[in-house]
């Protein structure tokens, strides 16, 4: 299976155009963004929204705005989560994170900075054939990010970390803070490409089968992975006692239930009358990635 390189670059290289400073005044705070932004990695989130809105119809040129919105919001979450006060790491994506080049302040505020960014850019860059579909996209994202969705998610994970949980804490907590934004990442590129409700309530159901898959993966990675491939140390999760698949189902069961996301999630596209075979594919990326 092949992952869609194409779309890919075409994600970089918007994240370098939306993020350039222009000369923008502090220039610190647009340094800061640019070294979490542009630090690499595979831009699932925003390359998912462009196969989505292909499927459907789109042209991915017509829906990068919005893609490297999703990017700019889950590149924040990380800078936050690497903060001492969280997870306190060091390094992300084989780089040093952003409060260890930048300092704690800068990096909370460089968080903050792509946040509030992410809207700017679906306000500002993003054109649609109606308005309407730029209120919904922005309260998918903000659904997404906030309380309801990662936040929530995110919460729940600090004060559970060192405490045995049951299986649906657990299940908040992943489908939460990394599910979430996945669904939305499928929803917006749906949105903006003009799917009708079924298709829509369709791809949202396999987004979500298809985040619960991509968390599985993340903790077992975690535990199998190697530093070279991950860009951080592996075992993190059971050093901090995170709650994890594996540390509730152990490694084997865990994969089975990876394997069962990622069924349920093809299973989920069936109804769609298009050809859906790029998202079959991301499905079977996600089971068998290595980093």
């Amino acid at each position: 299976m092949r992952y869609p390189e194409d779309k890919r670059l075409l994600v970089e290289n918007a994240l370098n155009d939306f993020s350039s400073s222009g000369g923008k005044y502090p220039k610190l705070i647009y340094e800061a963004m640019r070294h979490s932004l542009l630090s690499g990695g595979k831009r699932f989130r925003p390359v998912l929204l462009l196969v989505t809105a292909e499927v459907f119809g789109a042209n991915p040129l017509d829906i990068i705005p919005a893609a490297c919105a999703i990017e700019f919001v889950h590149t924040y979450s990380l800078i936050h989560d690497d903060l001492p006060s969280i997870d306190d790491d060091a390094t992300r994506r084989g780089r040093p994170t952003c409060h260890i080049v930048f300092g704690e302040d800068i990096a909370i505020l460089a968080g903050d900075g792509l946040f509030a960014e992410a809207f700017y850019l679906l306000a500002e860059k993003q054109m649609v054939d109606n308005p309407n579909k730029i209120v919904r996209v922005i309260k998918e994202l903000s659904d997404a990010s906030g309380p309801r969705g990662m936040i929530g998610g995110q919460v729940l994970d600090v004060l559970s970390t060192g405490k045995k949980i049951d299986t649906d804490t657990l299940e908040f907590i992943h489908t939460h803070k990394t599910g979430k934004l996945i669904r939305a990442s499928c929803r917006i590129g749906a949105i903006l490409a003009g799917a009708s409700a079924d298709e829509l309530k369709a791809v949202s159901d396999y987004a979500e089968y298809l985040g619960l898959a991509f968390q599985i993966t993340d903790d077992i990675l975690d535990i199998v992975g190697e530093t070279t491939s991950l860009g951080k140390e592996p075992g993190s999760d059971e050093r901090k006692k995170k709650a994890t698949f594996p540390s509730i189902f152990g490694l084997d069961r865990s994969r089975e239930l990876a394997k069962e996301a990622v069924s349920g999630a093809k299973k989920a596209l069936k109804s769609i009358d298009k050809n859906v075979s790029p998202l079959i594919n991301l499905a079977d990326f996600v089971y068998e990635r290595n980093n």
